[in-house]
């Protein structure tokens, strides 16, 4: 049996106190309707760690996942849209981003136990 992953991405907000206190107000209460797509997807466990602009987010998904999977996912869901939507007002891509892409993949560089 395969042994499930954890994938990490990183994604900036715009630089505004204000902007970011409101985007950690709206993830104290996500909609329902995008914690399930969370699982519908693969996506067993997911957290967002926060420090000035930046944002650090943890998936721990199931053999299922895929991101390509989960995109075309997101992309046939209104209700997700809306979310990505109202989420833009907050966030800003990385540098090094491609066109349009918001969470960038994040590559480890170590780990304690190896």
């Amino acid at each position: 049996m395969k042994k499930n992953k954890r994938i990490c991405l990183a994604l900036d907000l715009i630089n505004d106190p204000n902007l970011i206190s409101e985007y950690i107000e709206y993830h104290k209460n996500v909609w329902p309707e995008i914690k399930e797509s969370l699982f519908n997807s693969g996506i067993e466990k997911a957290e967002i760690y926060h420090t000035d602009d930046r944002l650090f987010m943890i998936l721990d998904v199931n053999n299922s996942f895929s991101l390509s999977k989960k995109k075309k996912m997101d992309n046939s869901n209104p209700i997700v849209n809306e979310w990505e939507n109202l989420m833009w007002k907050y966030q800003k891509s990385l540098p090094s981003a491609k066109k349009g892409e918001k969470w960038v993949l994040m590559r480890k560089v170590f780990d304690l136990s190896k």
